[in-house]
């Protein structure tokens, strides 16, 4: 496992060891958790919905990435970010960080949001709620390890979402984030129709959700500046809600 980028194979050593050592501490803590939480145990309640897009009266929005693969696309990505001066919002999947640490700190170094997207990317509608909070425990725990995020907001792989998905979320502290508008890039492999998703029609509170593809990257500076130029404001999800 890749972890904190030292320079020197000793220090690389002691670093890979105790990053196991964190997620072997973790994999027992949520064995423990799913045992003796109420979470567990009881029935799910609802706390409220889902949250599909943000403030419809200001002009913020929000380009989400998801993240579970793509890894070889966000250098490009980050970059035409940086080049625009936007923090956004990257929803990450535990597994991909424990294979990706340094690309994960390095999102966080650049001041961007990161949210929770569970571990191993299951459908958490059919998934009972002690399933549901291992899978946003295991990836809470492994983020606060590897970069020191707090995380506070959960997106559902592939928008898998009930009551049930909402009310455990909520149990552990997170806000449950699905998207107004899908550039649908995961599948459609066409630059000018990843433009047109997240650029036509859009307006003040959307939640633009994308992937780190090779067309997203391709597409992303244009999308930014055509936004910017509809007089939009590209932020992080939290101050698109009005989270912060």
């Amino acid at each position: 496992m890749k972890v904190f980028g030292f320079v020197r194979r000793s220090e690389k050593f002691f670093v890979h060891v105790t990053c196991n050592v964190i997620i072997g501490i973790t994999l027992l803590t949520i064995f423990a958790f799913s045992i003796f939480s109420p979470v567990a145990s009881q029935a799910y309640v609802s706390t409220g919905g889902a949250i599909y897009n943000g403030d419809r009266s200001s002009n913020n929005v929000c380009l989400m990435i998801n993240v579970y693969w793509g890894t070889e696309y966000l250098g490009s990505m980050l970059e035409t970010l940086a080049k625009h001066n936007i923090k956004t919002t990257f929803f990450v999947g535990g597994c991909w960080v424990a294979k990706n640490n340094e690309m994960l700190q390095k999102i966080c170094s650049m001041g961007h949001e990161i949210g929770n997207h569970g571990y191993f990317h299951k459908d958490h509608a059919k998934i009972s709620s002690a399933k549901n909070q291992d899978e946003i425990y295991m990836t809470q725990e492994l983020v606060r390890a590897v970069c020191g995020a707090q995380m506070v907001l959960f997106a559902p792989p592939s928008g898998s979402v009930n009551d049930k998905v909402i009310s455990t979320a909520a149990k552990l502290g997170y806000k449950t984030i699905m998207w107004s508008r899908d550039t649908i890039d995961w599948r459609d492999k066409d630059r000018d129709l990843i433009f047109r998703r997240a650029t036509e029609k859009t307006v003040g509170g959307d939640l633009i959700l994308m992937h780190p593809t090779e067309k997203t990257a391709e597409a992303l500076d244009d999308i930014i500046t055509t936004l910017k130029s509809k007089g939009l404001c590209l932020t992080t999800v939290s101050q698109t809600i009005n989270l912060n």
